[in-house]
């Protein structure tokens, strides 16, 4: 059936979008490299050499705590020989940063302390070997990083949040949970951006709250979601957010977790869940990790669906509802400008 003549419907994005390499390798220089990347919180660095890593656009990063207690952000690349600086998502680094593969060491402030077995190398100049530093800024004491020099302020994107979520202090971190998704990360990041189909595959979710109120609407470049309270307290009251093109922010009663949607591939995505948890509140913690599991399931089930029914040749880009969808309107339409694909822009 033809779509009804009037104001033109804005369409989704093309299903050659999805799925491919080149695609991916596009957005990972046009997106990816040039926004700002939650590594993690500063919490989360207590002493000296403690350490975070995180990928951004392909490139591995470390956020390190120094001596003088000043956490900084540094490529994840010794540059002897492209080595290792370190090789899990966190940990501790005792009196310097080693490089895993030839053993060079390094200051917490990025500066080389030696280089192993070289001696006094002719024309060798250590000050001229030391770690590439990543522009780094915090938000709320939360660690952002970002290959851009030309990235605006984390505060200024972050200023819609700061007018909801009043309560600045933030738990301790409680744990991390990672969760892998067979879908090219924009199909997760459109089944995130809309209440629409919360009735249709998230039950529990759907006891908790009042879907057919549920709105999703564009701040800046925050999409925030509002949905009425079936009861007087539940799992899932609070303030629920995400930040272009990432980041997802979950403000509870007793706490908050951030979910970083990581692109790994043209058809992979992986989130990865921080919580910062209120440590005497740990049956509510266990409730809301209950309900959290449930939710990341249905979605990880139906994103993957969608992903093989948009790349199997069958779909073609269908039209998004006024109502439900306008946050998913601009995610699409942001895309195109910054990856420069063709295609309609919503009003």
């Amino acid at each position: 059936m033809a779509d009804v003549p009037g104001k033109p419907l804005i369409r989704a994005l093309e299903a050659s979008l999805y799925g491919r390499a080149e695609v991916f390798a596009l957005e990972r220089e046009t997106v990816f490299a040039k926004a700002w990347r939650l590594i993690g919180h500063e919490n989360m660095l207590k002493a000296a050499g403690d350490f975070l890593t995180d990928e951004i656009a392909g490139r591995s990063v470390l956020a390190v705590r120094g001596k003088d207690g000043v956490v900084r952000a540094f490529h994840n690349v010794c540059p002897h020989r492209a080595g290792p600086l370190a090789t899990t998502p966190a940990g501790h680094c005792e009196g310097a940063i080693t490089c895993a593969y030839h053993g060079w060491r390094f200051t917490f402030e990025g500066r080389l302390q030696s280089a192993r077995d070289f001696g006094a190398a002719n024309g060798f100049d250590p000050r001229a070997h030391g770690l590439n530093p990543v522009r780094m800024e915090t938000w709320r004491g939360f660690l952002f990083v970002t290959l851009s020099e030309a990235a605006p302020p984390v505060a200024k994107m972050m200023a819609p949040v700061d007018a909801s979520w009043t309560d600045e202090t933030v738990q301790p971190f409680a744990l991390r949970r990672s969760h892998t998704i067979r879908c090219d990360w924009k199909a997760y990041v459109e089944n995130y951006l809309e209440g629409y189909h919360v009735p249709l595959i998230h039950p529990g979710l759907d006891a908790e709250i009042d879907s057919a109120n549920y709105t999703v609407h564009m701040e800046g470049e925050i999409a925030v979601h509002r949905a009425p309270s079936r009861k007087a307290h539940n799992v899932y009251s609070g303030y629920w957010a995400w930040a272009w093109p990432w980041l997802g922010i979950n403000v509870y009663e007793h706490g908050v977790m951030m979910e970083r949607i990581s692109p790994v591939g043209p058809e992979e995505t992986r989130l990865d869940y921080l919580y910062f948890f209120d440590p005497a509140r740990g049956a509510e913690l266990e409730d809301m990790l209950k309900m959290s599991d449930a939710v990341t399931d249905e979605d990880l089930k139906m994103c993957e669906i969608v992903h093989r029914n948009i790349v199997g040749g069958i779909y073609k880009a269908g039209p998004l509802s006024p109502r439900h969808e306008g946050a998913v309107a601009w995610f699409q339409a942001r895309l195109r400008h910054e990856a420069g694909y063709p295609g309609e822009t919503p009003n």
